[in-house]
């Protein structure tokens, strides 16, 4: 099966840390039209909860499409970048996780990303994260 290749790219905060928590993410194949951002509230939480949720939900949402379309998980080359250095390094595992929460959804990151073929972690400027997604 040849690859398939998807661009995801994530961002959270929150309103207060902790207070009204938000995320955005964008997924998308090359070649095909920029899809809209998909923005997400998370209820109470802080600006480092709200990245990773953010992760969670694009990883979910590529899931879902890899279900769709029959593509097998193992087929996917994924490039996937963020602003947030805590969670594309602790996802990396170049860095600790000491925070119960952090930890929590940084197990449920790596299990959607650890069928996958190939992954990418890249960190961006906040800059990058602003133009692509709004916020």
């Amino acid at each position: 099966m040849s690859n398939a290749e998807f661009s995801l790219i994530f961002d959270g905060g929150s309103r207060g840390n902790p207070g009204e928590a938000y995320g955005s993410f964008r997924l998308q194949r090359p070649g095909q039209k920029l899809p809209p951002a998909e923005r997400l509230r998370f209820g109470h939480g802080t600006n480092n909860e709200a990245e990773y949720l953010a992760l969670i939900a694009g990883l979910q949402r590529l899931h879902q499409e890899l279900r769709q379309s029959g593509l097998e998980p193992t087929a996917v080359r994924l490039k996937v970048s963020g602003d947030s250095r805590l969670v594309i390094n602790q996802v990396k595992g170049a860095w600790k996780i000491r925070n119960p929460r952090m930890r929590e959804l940084h197990k449920l990151a790596r299990r959607l990303l650890d069928p996958l073929g190939e992954v990418q972690l890249r960190h961006h400027p906040r800059r990058v994260s602003v133009r692509a997604l709004g916020h």
